[in-house]
């Protein structure tokens, strides 16, 4: 079987979707490869659910926001900015709302909403749904001729957007596929790294702690040197592992996987209160319980699941009576609440990143239409390019915004693009 289009997208996540949309709105005839029976599958779980669809900032935040190759995305931020993106889904029908850190949610707080927009934009523009996985590039005199399927079948067109993902998430269909096409057609691929991943910790206490999830605490993290290298107000969860959650997602993204045992993780529970503050609230909370062990006489500061580990990180025996703390046990208490200190021992498998480091090398990538430097017609586009981002909504404006500059560069054979002989 063999069908012909001016322009085939492989992969219909975020960064595909926006492509192929872009091109057919344009007049070309688009087919949209997509390996799930659903598109999007990865967006559905973003946010816990909730999708996180991008941040309201203007383009210098943006772009302060993209780990590395930030100056890269310049071309594709200005032509389709965050703005862009809350008024491209609000047009759609999905009301969005700012929340802390200017990230963006539905109104709904339902990722679905986000999707269905994007189907329907996609069906609205003549997109065609293809099942099915790309698994080789056809290229003939240094261009794209066409594309080769799982089950042996060719789709002809000259020009192809790789948007399949990177590796994180595989269950979602990122397995890697369009790092496999990019080395086909010579190009350079970074190798891939977890980027927004959970951490694993050398404290056995974490595990007595899994499911506990503290909000509204700070975490920051140092270096062996002592540099500040991520301090945020936030959320995170303990695990059976060690912790995971926004807070400590974010702060992954500071670390180097091959040297962990450079850092410490330190979680301040009462961000709200200096240490004398906090030293007055405990006067105050151990007054009423005087004659009770010292064990019993946390249940206002601390969540429940909490209090056993700060006991016994205090080095303040459980049954000692409150009325028996000294002034230097106390103090020593509240840095320990100030700093609850973790340290990493590994990240966890790149399976469980929320998205991708490294991928194909931007070097070799027109920055203005996202074409390839090597291979006429190709195209790449959203997290298999080596971009990414800290948390707070970017990481999907970066294929929302490739994926835009890589529809609107695609060209159709009537304005003098590719012709397959």
């Amino acid at each position: 079987m063999s069908q012909k289009y001016d322009l085939v997208v492989a992969g219909a996540g975020a960064a595909g979707c926006m492509a192929a949309g872009t091109a057919a709105k344009r007049g070309l005839s688009v087919a949209l490869l997509e390996r799930n029976p659903r598109i999007c599958r990865k967006v559905m779980i973003t946010g816990k659910g909730r999708c996180n669809v991008t941040n309201n900032c203007d383009n210098t935040a943006f772009i302060q926001a993209v780990k590395g190759n930030g100056r890269f995305l310049y071309s594709a931020i200005n032509r389709f900015s965050c703005r862009d993106t809350m008024e491209f889904f609000e047009a759609l029908g999905v009301p969005l709302k700012t929340e802390r850190g200017n990230r963006v949610f539905p109104v709904s707080d339902r990722s679905v909403d986000i999707v269905d927009a994007l189907s329907r934009y996609l069906r609205d523009g003549g997109v065609e749904l293809l099942s099915g996985r790309c698994t080789a590039l056809q290229l003939r005199d240094g261009a794209i001729c066409g594309i080769k399927l799982e089950n042996g079948n060719v789709i002809s067109t000259g020009q192809v957007i790789v948007a399949t993902g990177g590796m994180s998430y595989p269950t979602t269909g990122s397995t890697g596929d369009g790092y496999l096409l990019a080395k086909q057609a010579g190009h350079t691929v970074c190798p891939p790294t977890p980027s927004l991943i959970p951490v694993i910790t050398n404290e056995p206490w974490c595990k007595d702690l899994m499911g506990l999830s503290l909000k509204n605490v700070t975490l920051t993290l140092t270096n062996r040197a002592g540099k500040v290298l991520f301090h945020e107000l936030g959320e995170m969860l303990f695990t059976h592992f060690g912790v995971s959650g926004p807070l400590v997602l974010s702060a992954s993204c500071h670390m180097d996987a091959a040297h962990l045992d450079d850092y410490t993780l330190a979680i301040d529970l009462k961000p709200g209160l200096s240490p004398e503050q906090l030293d007055a609230r405990l006067l105050r909370d151990f007054g009423k319980n005087l004659n009770r062990d010292f064990l019993n006489s946390l249940s206002e500061l601390l969540p429940r699941k909490l209090i056993p580990v700060a006991v016994q990180l205090s080095g303040i025996p459980g049954d000692r009576k409150v009325n028996q703390i000294t002034r230097e046990q106390r103090r020593a208490l509240v840095e320990l609440l100030k700093h609850l200190c973790i340290t990493p021992k590994a990240f966890r498998p790149i399976e469980e990143a929320i998205v991708t480091s490294g991928g194909v090398s931007v070097k070799e990538i027109n920055p203005k239409t996202m074409e390839s430097k090597l291979v006429k017609g190709l195209y790449f586009a959203g997290e298999v390019l080596d971009v990414d981002a800290y948390t707070g909504g970017f990481n999907l404006q970066i294929a929302f915004s490739t994926g835009v500059l890589a529809g609107e560069s695609a060209k159709s054979q009537t304005d003098g693009g590719w012709e397959n002989s």
